[in-house]
């Protein structure tokens, strides 16, 4: 497999769920800690050796942009009042030798079509996809963990996760052929299917690597569940030509598309890496 070096974060949606905070703030701008959610996305990608950043947004979207582009004002200021560590901070949000590229999706239509809207910027070349809803706290970073695994298999890998099976129905769910302890060959996969019709309670999160074949596959998908262009079926028409691995990352998820999962990164993140909470007093 050729390197893997461009990164697609699809970042257009309304982030509904957060009404009133996301009204005027992109979703992916909400904090967790000290950082927005984006901003663990990007720093996995670049944990993982990625040096292109290509960013899928919509209207509303331009703080982001703001995010990661300098702010001289603000250097200055912070570099007249001698407060260096804050300056580092504000300069290393992103390193110098990594790009940025911000493309608009022209309309909802589904993170299918979100991802076929970054083809002219990933061109003939293997790419991964982060969705910063899915926040994983790892000591590997997941995306590196999956493009290990695609460079050993030469193959498109996707991360999944055992979910309870009245559950399966928020998400993709695969069935899978072992072939080592983590990683499974995919041989189905399907688009949050009821319960009764799920092959597995094995489930895809938000983490990708893909080869560019994929882009033919979605240019061929008719819209499917929520009038939307699903990239879990543009998987599926893949299967039959490529293979398509599952791999079950070590690492603990938190679902941040949701107040309870915004909430519990916050706690868990806050706990482990700031000392801002203590542990709960257990008694004795």
């Amino acid at each position: 497999m050729r390197p893997i070096r461009k990164a697609v974060f699809p970042v257009a949606g309304m982030g509904t769920r957060f009404l009133p905070a996301t009204k005027a703030m992109p979703k992916e701008m909400l904090q967790v800690v000290d950082k927005p959610l984006i901003q663990y996305a990007v720093e996995e990608a670049i944990a993982a050796g990625i040096t292109d950043l290509i960013f899928i947004t919509g209207r509303n979207k331009r703080t982001i942009e703001d995010h990661f582009d300098s702010s001289p004002e603000l250097e200055a200021d912070l570099a007249c009042k001698g407060k260096t560590e804050l300056l580092a901070m504000v300069r290393n949000i992103l390193p110098a030798h990594v790009n940025c590229l911000y493309i608009r999706q022209s309309a909802p239509l589904g993170l299918g079509h979100a991802v076929l809207t970054a083809a002219p910027a990933v061109g003939n070349e293997p790419f991964a996809v982060l969705l910063a809803d899915d926040l994983i706290d790892a000591e590997t970073p997941v995306l590196k963990q999956l493009i290990d695994t695609a460079y050993a298999q030469d193959a498109s890998v996707v991360g999944v996760q055992d979910v309870p099976r009245q559950e399966v129905s928020r998400y993709g769910i695969v069935a899978t052929r072992p072939l080592s302890n983590r990683t499974a060959r995919i041989t189905h996969i399907i688009e949050k299917p009821s319960p009764e019709e799920a092959p597995s309670t094995l489930a895809v999160v938000g983490r990708y690597v893909l080869e560019a074949e994929i882009f033919d596959h979605l240019r061929a998908t008719l819209f499917g569940t929520g009038n939307e262009i699903q990239l879990t079926d543009g998987i599926a028409s893949m299967l039959s030509q490529r293979t398509v691995l599952a791999h079950r990352y070590e690492g603990q998820r938190y679902d941040c598309g949701s107040k309870a999962g915004m909430f519990q990164a916050t706690v868990a993140l806050g706990r482990k890496y700031h000392g801002l909470i203590p542990e709960p007093d257990t008694g004795g």
